[in-house]
């Protein structure tokens, strides 16, 4: 079943860098990533893309024009298609039955009924998007129930496994690809066939085929022990703070055991991002529906622990103030949920942001990638924010770290972006209001410098002692 016609349906993080990479491996078929965003993909055909990705520029210009496409022309690329990604949206529900932790497929299952209503010749079709266990199941009841005579479909699934800041290099040089899909005869034909694409450029080794149920499992399996693992080196921090352990020192030594490994125990404000909410959100609702209330209550404690952590963090900023910000200048760098991404979905630096406004506090947010745009969008969203007014009186988005922190009384650092690391922290402190605080929720700068200069400085699983020398103690920002 050889592929000569790629379509994706569906411009985003996913879709866009994938396709833009199956196209330079493949140059040999064609690619088409269709979204019915006109502007999207109006973004997608510029030289200013979407999404911020480090290497996803190179990739698209090389391609584009060639053998990859963007377009609205939905319905011409699912005709042309021999092979079909959906790599659509799958928000949590926001109300309804499972509000709050359900996927809603609302978008998935229009994909389908777009396929079924279109397709007029044999289609693959593999769901890219993160979705329950199960979904695939949906997907192939649609498209049986509106099957045209002659056209056969075979359903796959297909999770992504990407780090966003790192897609690129994970698209290459991927641990693993996992294609699910029937043990039918067909059913495996059509696994080979993506197999295939795949076969271009990574070894058959590192592509492993289950059935599809296990295939949509694993993937949610994987966000919610990722997330885990951060949400339980960020309850020893607190533990750290309490006794005088160091939270950095703590963590080397247990990843240093090749039973556990070193990734994912770097303790911080909290995680954020598209994926490991929304996907451990979903996993305590399919366990909670499969009467299994115990596995639900640990997963959900996964979440608690990370909202827990973004709110110890931002009650030590206002404690540290004298218990009040209210008419403080409060300078926030980074919004991106992490770096090398302009991704601000569930980032940490919402929650503080929000909770330092509420408390009366006027901020001054800089983040190198994050449009100011998106930033004010984020913060004036209904369900975190009752007064846009109030937003736009009390939030100055500066264009630089220096701008931001000036006049300021403290820095909170909410993202680990490495500029903010190669500052000039001397210039900073002395422009600021005295006595200075800096909050590194990252725990990505040299605390014992910035002592050494004169701040007062937190950060994240550890003490950490006084400025030894007064400097610059008048109210008023001045030269050192």
């Amino acid at each position: 079943m050889p592929i000569k016609n790629i379509c994706c349906l569906g411009a985003g993080y996913v879709g866009g860098p994938t396709c833009s990479v199956i196209a330079l491996k493949c140059p040999e078929i064609k690619v088409t990533v269709a979204d019915l965003s006109k502007e999207r993909i109006k973004q997608w055909n510029s030289d200013r893309l979407p999404i911020y990705e480090p290497g996803l520029d190179e990739v698209v210009m090389s391609c584009r024009g060639k053998n990859l496409f963007f377009t609205n022309d939905v319905h011409a690329a699912i005709l042309e298609a021999d092979l079909i990604f959906i790599s659509v949206n799958t928000p949590t529900k926001n109300f309804g039955n499972g509000k709050g932790r359900a996927a809603d497929l609302k978008y998935v299952e229009s994909a389908a009924r777009l396929i079924a209503d279109i397709a007029k010749s044999n289609k693959i079709v593999v769901e890219k998007s993160t979705v329950p266990v199960r979904a695939a199941e949906s997907i192939s009841k649609i498209l049986m129930a509106n099957q045209k005579p002659g056209i056969t479909y075979q359903i796959l699934s297909n999770p992504e496994f990407l780090a966003e800041g790192t897609a690129i290099n994970d698209l290459l040089y991927p641990d693993r690809v996992l294609i699910g899909g029937e043990e039918s005869p067909s059913g495996k034909e059509a696994i080979e066939a993506l197999c295939s694409i795949y076969e271009h450029w990574i070894t058959r080794k590192n592509i492993l085929t289950t059935n599809t149920w296990s295939s949509e499992l694993s993937k949610l399996a994987a966000n919610a022990l990722l997330a885990q693992r951060i949400s339980s080196i960020n309850s020893l921090s607190a533990v750290c703070e309490a006794t005088g352990a160091d939270i950095s020192e703590v963590a080397r030594a247990v990843g240093l055991d090749s039973r556990i490994g070193p990734k994912f125990l770097q303790a911080s404000i909290g995680f954020g991002g598209s994926c490991f909410q929304k996907d451990i959100l979903n996993l305590v609702y399919i366990c909670e529906c499969l009467n299994l209330p115990e596995v639900a209550s640990y997963w959900q404690q996964v979440i608690d622990m990370n909202e827990y952590q973004k709110s110890r963090f931002t009650s030590k900023v206002i404690e540290s103030l004298f218990n009040t910000v209210t008419g403080k200048n409060i300078c926030i760098l980074g919004f991106a949920f992490k770096k090398n991404t302009g991704d601000t979905r569930e980032s940490p630096a919402i929650y503080v942001v929000k909770t330092l406004l509420d408390e009366g506090a006027s901020l001054k947010i800089y983040d190198p990638k994050v449009l100011e745009s998106q930033i004010i969008e984020d913060l004036t969203y209904p369900a975190i924010c009752e007064s846009p007014e109030e937003v736009m009186k009390n939030v100055m988005i500066c264009k630089d770290a220096y701008s931001a922190a000036k006049e300021c009384h403290a820095i909170v650092i909410c993202t680990e972006w490495d500029e903010f690391t190669a500052l000039d922290y001397n210039k900073i402190y002395s422009e600021m209001m005295k006595p200075a605080y800096i909050f590194d929720g990252r725990k990505i700068l040299d605390h014992q410098a910035l002592v050494d200069i004169g701040f007062y400085v937190q950060t994240i699983g550890k003490r950490l002692n006084r400025p030894a020398e007064l400097r610059c103690w008048n109210s008023s920002p001045g030269v050192i």
